[in-house]
C-alpha cells in the first residue's frame, strides 16, 4: 500500500484529531503518561480499553472502530511524550510499532492488551527520562517551543524573547542542562523529524528540507550524511517500513 503524502504539519499532528471521550479525564490520562507516573497509570488501566465508554463511532465494524481509537490514542500519547522531552525518533518509532500491532489485531481483547502495553511502555520511558534529566522552566519552554516550530528558522534571540532571558544567559543555561548548544539541539531535532518524514511519508527530499526550514537541500543532505553516513535517498531506501518496539 503506498504511503500517504503529507505535509509537515499533518505529519506532526497525524492521526489524533478525532476523539470523543470526556475531555478532562482524557487529558489527565495523557498527562499521567507524560509525567511517567506508572503507579497512577496502573489504576487508570483497570477498565479494559475495549469496554471503555464514550468512544465515538468511527467505523460500523466494532473491531475496526477500536483499532481507529487505539491509533488515535497512540498518536496522542506520542505527542504528549514528545512535548515532555522524548525524542521524535523514539516517540514515532513506538507509535508506528503499536499502530502496526493494532492493525493486525484479531479481537477486542487483543486491542486492549496492545493499548495497555503501549501506555506502560511510554510511561516507563518517560519515568526514566524524568529521572535522568530535570530541566528548568526556561529550558522546558525552549524545548517545547522548538518542537512546535521546527518548520521555522529558530534562533537564540527568538528563544530569548520567549523566555524573557538574555541570550547569553539562556545559552549557558541550555547547554548546562541539556549538554547541547541551542543551535545544535535545534539541528538534532530537525534531523530526527526529517528522518521520520523520510520513512513515514512520500514527501520529496526537497519538500522535507523546505518544510523544516533547512537553509538548502544540499545543507540538509550534508547534515544527514554527516549524522548517518547516508544521503536522504539512501536513508529512505534503507529504513522505510522498518519498525522497532
Amino acid at each position: 500500500m503506498p504511503r500517504k503524502k503529507i505535509s509537515y504539519q499533518e505529519f506532526l499532528h497525524r492521526e489524533y484529531e478525532l476523539h470523543h471521550a470526556p475531555f478532562e479525564p482524557e487529558m489527565d490520562f495523557y498527562e499521567t503518561i507524560r509525567s511517567g507516573d506508572t503507579k497512577k497509570l496502573q489504576a487508570l488501566l483497570k477498565e479494559p480499553f475495549h469496554k471503555k465508554e464514550g468512544l465515538g463511532i468511527l467505523s460500523k465494524n466494532p473491531l475496526s472502530n477500536l483499532k481507529y481509537h487505539l491509533t488515535i490514542t497512540t498518536a496522542m500519547v506520542a505527542r504528549y511524550c514528545m512535548s515532555g522531552g522524548m525524542s521524535l525518533a523514539e516517540a514515532y518509532s513506538l507509535s508506528d510499532y503499536y499502530i502496526r500491532l493494532a492493525d493486525e489485531a484479531q479481537s477486542p481483547e487483543e486491542i486492549s492488551e496492545i493499548h495497555d502495553d503501549m501506555c506502560r511502555n511510554y510511561a516507563q520511558r518517560m519515568q526514566s527520562l524524568k529521572r535522568s534529566a530535570v530541566t528548568s522552566k526556561a529550558v522546558s519552554t525552549c524545548i517545547n517551543y522548538i518542537f512546535e516550530h521546527l518548520h521555522t528558522r529558530i534562533t537564540v534571540e527568538t528563544l530569548s524573547r520567549v523566555t524573557r532571558l538574555s541570550a547569553p544567559y539562556l545559552s549557558r543555561l541550555f547547554k548546562k542542562e541539556t549538554g547541547y548548544s541551542i543551535s545544535r539541539y535545534i539541528q538534532l531535532k530537525k534531523l530526527e523529524t526529517a528522518k521520520s518524514m523520510l520513512t513515514s511519508s512520500d514527501y520529496s527530499i526537497a519538500e522535507i528540507s523546505a518544510s523544516l526550514a533547512f537553509p538548502s537541500q544540499s545543507y540538509f543532505t550534508n547534515l544527514l550524511k554527516r549524522d548517518t553516513g547516508l544521503t536522504p535517498k539512501q536513508y529512505r531506501d534503507r529504513n522505510s517500513g522498518h519498525l522497532t518496539p
